[in-house]
Protein backbone atom coordinates (compact mmCIF):
# COMPACT_ATOMS: atom_id res chain seq x y z
CA UNK A 1 0.00 0.00 0.00
CA UNK A 2 2.53 2.67 0.54
CA UNK A 3 4.78 1.86 -2.10
CA UNK A 4 1.50 2.26 -4.44
CA UNK A 5 0.74 5.42 -2.68
CA UNK A 6 4.29 7.16 -3.06
CA UNK A 7 4.18 5.74 -6.56
CA UNK A 8 0.96 7.29 -7.46
CA UNK A 9 2.67 10.47 -5.58
CA UNK A 10 5.41 10.95 -7.30
CA UNK A 11 3.80 10.94 -10.93
CA UNK A 12 1.33 13.09 -9.73
CA UNK A 13 4.49 15.57 -8.80
CA UNK A 14 6.42 15.03 -11.78
CA UNK A 15 3.38 15.49 -14.12
CA UNK A 16 2.32 18.54 -12.37
CA UNK A 17 5.88 20.22 -11.57
CA UNK A 18 6.05 24.56 -10.92
CA UNK A 19 2.21 24.69 -9.33
CA UNK A 20 0.15 23.80 -6.47
CA UNK A 21 -1.47 20.59 -6.21
CA UNK A 22 -3.93 18.66 -3.78
CA UNK A 23 -5.29 15.31 -4.39
CA UNK A 24 -6.74 13.06 -1.81
CA UNK A 25 -4.19 10.29 -0.81
CA UNK A 26 -5.14 7.09 1.46
CA UNK A 27 -2.50 5.16 3.73
CA UNK A 28 -2.68 2.89 6.20
CA UNK A 29 -6.80 3.34 5.94
CA UNK A 30 -7.18 6.87 6.73
CA UNK A 31 -7.37 9.73 4.19
CA UNK A 32 -5.45 12.70 3.75
CA UNK A 33 -5.39 15.81 1.51
CA UNK A 34 -2.03 16.32 0.37
CA UNK A 35 -0.89 19.52 -1.33
CA UNK A 36 2.74 20.41 -2.65
CA UNK A 37 3.81 23.71 -3.30
CA UNK A 38 7.14 24.12 -5.36
CA UNK A 39 8.78 26.68 -3.09
CA UNK A 40 11.24 27.70 -6.03
CA UNK A 41 8.47 29.43 -8.15
CA UNK A 42 5.20 30.28 -5.76
CA UNK A 43 4.22 33.05 -3.79
CA UNK A 44 4.37 31.53 -0.10
CA UNK A 45 3.28 33.36 2.44
CA UNK A 46 2.03 33.86 6.09
CA UNK A 47 -0.97 35.96 7.26
CA UNK A 48 -1.94 37.20 10.63
CA UNK A 49 -3.18 40.97 10.37
CA UNK A 50 -4.59 43.04 7.85
CA UNK A 51 -3.48 47.17 7.23
CA UNK A 52 -5.19 48.15 9.60
CA UNK A 53 -3.84 45.55 12.64
CA UNK A 54 -6.97 43.60 12.64
CA UNK A 55 -6.77 39.84 12.78
CA UNK A 56 -7.70 38.00 9.06
CA UNK A 57 -8.84 35.44 10.69
CA UNK A 58 -10.71 33.76 7.71
CA UNK A 59 -9.45 32.88 4.43
CA UNK A 60 -12.37 34.90 2.84
CA UNK A 61 -10.47 38.26 4.56
CA UNK A 62 -7.18 37.37 3.31
CA UNK A 63 -8.74 37.06 -0.22
CA UNK A 64 -10.20 40.40 0.73
CA UNK A 65 -6.94 42.23 1.59
CA UNK A 66 -4.85 40.63 -1.31
CA UNK A 67 -7.83 41.65 -3.75
CA UNK A 68 -6.87 45.58 -3.75
CA UNK A 69 -3.47 44.25 -5.31
CA UNK A 70 -5.25 42.23 -7.91
CA UNK A 71 -4.26 39.04 -5.98
CA UNK A 72 -5.48 35.77 -4.37
CA UNK A 73 -5.48 32.67 -2.48
CA UNK A 74 -4.93 29.58 -4.74
CA UNK A 75 -4.06 27.62 -1.28
CA UNK A 76 -4.27 28.29 2.23
CA UNK A 77 -3.87 26.22 5.44
CA UNK A 78 -3.58 27.60 8.98
CA UNK A 79 -0.57 27.24 10.47
CA UNK A 80 0.10 27.59 13.74
CA UNK A 81 -1.31 27.86 17.61
CA UNK A 82 -2.31 30.88 18.75
CA UNK A 83 -4.05 32.66 21.73
CA UNK A 84 -7.40 33.52 22.44
CA UNK A 85 -6.69 36.98 21.08
CA UNK A 86 -5.46 34.82 17.94
CA UNK A 87 -1.65 36.87 18.28
CA UNK A 88 0.72 33.17 17.82
CA UNK A 89 1.64 31.45 20.69
CA UNK A 90 5.32 31.10 19.42
CA UNK A 91 7.87 32.80 17.16
CA UNK A 92 6.20 34.45 14.24
CA UNK A 93 7.95 36.63 11.60
CA UNK A 94 5.54 37.97 8.61
CA UNK A 95 7.44 39.56 6.05
CA UNK A 96 10.53 40.49 7.34
CA UNK A 97 8.96 41.20 11.00
CA UNK A 98 9.69 39.71 13.88
CA UNK A 99 5.89 39.94 15.68
CA UNK A 100 6.93 37.25 18.64
CA UNK A 101 10.40 35.47 19.46
CA UNK A 102 11.08 32.02 19.55
CA UNK A 103 9.97 29.65 22.51
CA UNK A 104 12.62 27.21 23.18
CA UNK A 105 11.08 25.90 27.14
CA UNK A 106 8.79 23.22 27.19
CA UNK A 107 5.39 23.79 27.88
CA UNK A 108 1.87 22.73 28.13
CA UNK A 109 -0.24 21.41 25.21
CA UNK A 110 1.03 20.30 21.97
CA UNK A 111 3.08 23.10 21.48
CA UNK A 112 5.83 22.53 24.05
CA UNK A 113 5.70 18.67 23.70
CA UNK A 114 9.99 19.26 22.33
CA UNK A 115 11.29 18.86 20.42
CA UNK A 116 8.42 21.42 18.56
CA UNK A 117 9.58 23.35 15.55
CA UNK A 118 9.67 26.68 13.41
CA UNK A 119 8.46 26.70 9.22
CA UNK A 120 10.41 29.08 7.53
CA UNK A 121 9.96 30.73 3.99
CA UNK A 122 13.17 32.36 2.48
CA UNK A 123 13.68 33.70 -0.97
CA UNK A 124 13.18 30.30 -3.37
CA UNK A 125 12.70 28.02 -0.63
CA UNK A 126 10.73 26.53 2.63
CA UNK A 127 12.06 24.59 5.13
CA UNK A 128 11.00 23.00 8.95
CA UNK A 129 13.98 23.28 11.51
CA UNK A 130 13.60 21.80 15.24
CA UNK A 131 13.72 25.11 17.45
CA UNK A 132 17.17 24.50 18.75
CA UNK A 133 18.22 24.12 15.34
CA UNK A 134 16.91 27.48 13.82
CA UNK A 135 18.00 29.29 17.15
CA UNK A 136 21.53 28.05 16.35
CA UNK A 137 21.45 28.51 12.18
CA UNK A 138 19.66 31.76 12.41
CA UNK A 139 18.12 31.85 9.05
CA UNK A 140 16.90 34.96 7.58
CA UNK A 141 12.98 33.90 7.16
CA UNK A 142 10.83 36.56 5.12
CA UNK A 143 7.94 34.65 6.92
CA UNK A 144 7.81 32.17 10.07
CA UNK A 145 5.69 30.49 12.12
CA UNK A 146 6.73 28.28 14.94
CA UNK A 147 4.35 25.04 16.22
CA UNK A 148 4.71 21.39 17.96
CA UNK A 149 5.04 18.94 18.13
CA UNK A 150 7.45 18.10 15.00
CA UNK A 151 6.01 15.16 13.41
CA UNK A 152 9.27 14.35 11.66
CA UNK A 153 13.08 15.18 12.89
CA UNK A 154 15.45 14.30 10.45
CA UNK A 155 13.94 11.34 9.23
CA UNK A 156 12.71 9.79 12.39
CA UNK A 157 9.60 10.20 14.22
CA UNK A 158 8.84 12.63 17.38
CA UNK A 159 10.24 10.11 20.24
CA UNK A 160 7.35 10.82 22.51
CA UNK A 161 4.62 9.41 19.59
CA UNK A 162 3.15 6.56 20.54
CA UNK A 163 1.83 3.97 18.32
CA UNK A 164 -1.07 2.42 20.01
CA UNK A 165 -2.08 5.76 21.20
CA UNK A 166 -5.81 6.09 21.19
CA UNK A 167 -5.90 10.36 20.65
CA UNK A 168 -6.76 10.72 17.38
CA UNK A 169 -7.83 13.81 15.91
CA UNK A 170 -8.36 15.95 12.67
CA UNK A 171 -4.17 17.28 12.04
CA UNK A 172 -3.05 19.10 9.62
CA UNK A 173 0.83 20.23 9.34
CA UNK A 174 3.90 20.42 6.42
CA UNK A 175 6.62 19.00 5.80
CA UNK A 176 9.66 20.04 3.52
CA UNK A 177 11.99 18.58 1.50
CA UNK A 178 16.07 18.22 2.45
CA UNK A 179 16.98 20.80 -0.66
CA UNK A 180 13.98 23.41 0.57
CA UNK A 181 11.86 23.23 -3.04
CA UNK A 182 9.06 21.01 -1.90
CA UNK A 183 6.93 22.12 1.05
CA UNK A 184 4.30 19.54 1.67
CA UNK A 185 0.94 20.82 3.41
CA UNK A 186 -1.79 17.80 4.54
CA UNK A 187 -4.33 17.94 6.30
CA UNK A 188 -6.66 14.68 7.32
CA UNK A 189 -9.63 13.91 6.50
CA UNK A 190 -10.13 11.33 9.24
CA UNK A 191 -9.13 11.66 12.78
CA UNK A 192 -5.40 10.39 13.42
CA UNK A 193 -3.03 9.98 15.97
CA UNK A 194 0.06 11.71 15.86
CA UNK A 195 2.21 8.44 15.16
CA UNK A 196 -0.15 8.10 11.69
CA UNK A 197 0.15 11.50 11.04
CA UNK A 198 4.11 11.25 11.10
CA UNK A 199 4.38 7.99 9.18
CA UNK A 200 2.89 9.53 6.56
CA UNK A 201 5.45 12.04 6.31
CA UNK A 202 8.08 10.22 6.71
CA UNK A 203 7.15 6.81 4.30
CA UNK A 204 5.14 8.32 1.58
CA UNK A 205 5.68 11.89 1.14
CA UNK A 206 9.46 11.74 1.89
CA UNK A 207 9.94 14.88 3.93
CA UNK A 208 12.74 14.38 6.39
CA UNK A 209 11.37 17.06 8.37
CA UNK A 210 7.79 17.81 9.32
CA UNK A 211 5.55 19.96 11.73
CA UNK A 212 2.36 19.67 13.17
CA UNK A 213 0.44 23.18 12.70
CA UNK A 214 -2.97 21.97 14.83
CA UNK A 215 -5.74 19.68 15.38
CA UNK A 216 -9.36 19.83 15.09
CA UNK A 217 -9.57 23.17 14.40
CA UNK A 218 -7.61 22.30 11.21
CA UNK A 219 -8.78 24.08 7.66
CA UNK A 220 -7.64 24.18 4.09
CA UNK A 221 -8.49 26.27 1.29
CA UNK A 222 -7.97 25.19 -2.07
CA UNK A 223 -9.51 27.14 -4.79
CA UNK A 224 -9.09 24.43 -7.83
CA UNK A 225 -11.25 22.14 -5.69
CA UNK A 226 -13.54 24.82 -4.81
CA UNK A 227 -12.73 24.13 -1.06
CA UNK A 228 -13.13 26.79 1.74
CA UNK A 229 -13.06 25.45 5.09
CA UNK A 230 -14.72 27.50 7.22
CA UNK A 231 -15.29 28.21 11.51
CA UNK A 232 -14.29 30.42 14.19
CA UNK A 233 -11.63 32.74 13.69
CA UNK A 234 -7.92 31.38 12.81
CA UNK A 235 -4.30 33.00 13.77
CA UNK A 236 -1.58 32.54 11.86
CA UNK A 237 -2.32 31.31 7.72
CA UNK A 238 -0.49 29.88 5.42
CA UNK A 239 -0.81 30.50 1.35
CA UNK A 240 -0.01 30.69 -2.31
CA UNK A 241 -0.79 33.84 -3.65
CA UNK A 242 -1.65 34.55 -7.50
CA UNK A 243 -2.48 36.73 -9.66
CA UNK A 244 -6.37 37.49 -10.59
CA UNK A 245 -6.63 36.78 -14.55
CA UNK A 246 -7.73 39.33 -16.43
CA UNK A 247 -10.81 38.75 -18.12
Amino acid sequence: MIRRTAALIALLWAGQAGAVTCERVAHEDRRYTVCEVDATTEDLRLFLYDDAGQVLGHFSSVNEELADAGQRLSFAMNAGMYHEDRSPVGHYVEDGQELMRVIPNPGPGNFGLLPNGVFCIREGRADVFETLDYLERKPECRFATQSGPMLVIDGELHPRFLEDSTSRYVRNGVGTSADGSRAVFVISEDYVTFHEFGRLFRDVLNTPNALFFDGNISRMYDRAANRSDVGFSLGPIVGVVEDIPAN
